[in-house]
């Protein structure tokens, strides 16, 4: 059996392309940095390092091949020969891919009826209607009718720790990743055209929107809330930031916040989502990965826009009747660090301004006002502790101010 393998960086190499070659896939990746591409054709192998807090485990991937991305026969070639594939290129990449996979799917049309399942392992929301359409655009009016009876777009939620590769991860080995051992991928059970492949920690999931919102608006929802606390009191690694008592309370009430509303939205048990909570806080904590708040934190226009991770976790809280003070905190710590890389002035009326603009959410509205209140004791230099007590406070005064919810405390944690 043959996978194909669009993308041949961390998560590529790091998690996909082991799940296949550990079912049994020959794995061809696609990349084009050259470097790479000629490093690991000329050893048909790789080192991967598990590491943990207690220390790693190495193995050799192998059986594995890598075609430049920017031969379009070779890569049309792979796409119509591939049993299943995947992609993990980064979001801003696909529409540069889309016109190979257009070209691959047009031979393989050609040559076999047989399905093609592409694993989308970009975590963006509605990722299988986006590619589509890109791939789409370079296809003629008979192969989109082909395309929508043979090629299913699979969304999948990526949930393994992958950070940036330092040299002492490396450790003399260029071609080394370091990884965490969390080894689960769950898919669309719905978006495949052909049989569901038989792939080790492949878990087809039946509404998939429930696991991709639980990845967005927990993991990376928590994981950016540390982030950007972490950043706001100069902490360097997300293992360091998660250990600042405050900090970890901060980042466990706003992924109770998301649970809570999540458990509501898709009557899904609430002591779930909880148990996944607390393995994510530990993994969190997983020094060995020395991920950086830097990292976690990139880009937060992206991650503070309405759909994505903050507001999109805060607008679903407010849809299922949940306060989401503790989310508008790390929000806000974002609205924070977005103006400082920008250089602005940490005015009250340049934060409100800036989330309208990334966020679409205008002052005034619930989440915003949330958001802008808790903004200012960033602007003031306040601690992390003032901040979370605030939090309380806020929850505090939106609950004891409707009678409805007298009766149904509000789900968070305290310091002792």
């Amino acid at each position: 059996m043959k996978a194909v393998m669009y993308g041949g960086g961390n998560i590529g190499r790091g998690f996909i392309g082991p799940l296949y070659r550990d079912s049994g896939y020959e794995v061809a990746f696609i990349d084009v940095a050259e470097t790479l591409i000629n490093a690991l054709n000329a050893r048909g192998e790789y080192p991967l390092r598990i590491v943990s807090r207690t220390g790693y485990e190495d193995r050799a991937v192998k059986g594995v091949s890598m075609i430049n991305g920017n031969d379009r026969e070779a890569v049309a070639c792979a796409v119509a020969g591939a049993d299943s594939m995947a992609t993990a290129v980064g979001v801003n990449v696909l529409p540069y891919i889309a016109p190979n996979l257009a070209q691959g799917i047009r031979r393989r049309f050609a040559v076999t009826e047989k399905p093609l399942d592409i694993i989308i392992c970009e975590n963006l929301l509605n990722a299988d209607a986006l590619l589509a359409d890109m791939i789409k655009k370079y296809l003629s009016d008979g192969e989109r009718v082909l395309f929508e009876k043979r090629i299913g777009l699979v969304e999948a939620s990526v949930g393994r720790m992958v950070p940036i590769q330092t040299e002492e991860m490396r450790d003399g080995d260029p071609l080394r990743l370091c990884v965490e051992a969390y080894g689960w991928l769950p898919v669309d059970r719905d978006s495949f055209k052909g049989t569901i492949p038989d792939i080790k920690g492949l878990v087809p999931y039946s509404p998939f929107d429930f696991y991709i919102k639980r990845k967005l608006y927990i993991h990376n929802m928590g994981h950016a809330v540390c982030a950007y606390a972490g950043l706001y009191l100069g902490i360097e690694y997300i293992w360091a930031a998660i250990e600042t008592p405050d900090i970890r309370l901060l980042v466990q009430n706003a992924m109770l916040e998301s649970a809570r509303a999540l458990s509501l939205r898709y009557n899904f048990p609430l002591n779930n989502i909880m148990a996944h909570i607390e393995d994510l806080l530990y993994r969190f904590g997983n020094n060995a990965l020395a991920d950086t708040c830097r990292r976690v934190g990139a880009d937060p226009a992206r991650k503070l826009s309405a759909a994505d991770r903050l507001i999109g976790a805060g607008s679903l809280c407010l849809e299922q009747g949940v306060t989401p003070v503790s989310i508008a905190a790390g929000a806000a710590a974002g609205l924070y660090r977005y103006l400082a890389e920008l250089k602005r002035p940490q005015t009250e009326a340049n934060a409100a301004r800036a989330l309208e603009d990334v966020s679409g959410i205008k002052p005034g509205g619930e989440l915003a006002s949330e958001i802008l209140r808790l903004y200012e004791l960033y602007r003031r230099g306040r601690s992390i502790a003032d901040i979370r007590r605030e939090t309380e406070i806020m929850r505090a005064e939106t609950y004891c101010g409707a009678v409805s919810e007298i009766s149904a405390p509000p789900l968070s944690i305290t310091a002792n």
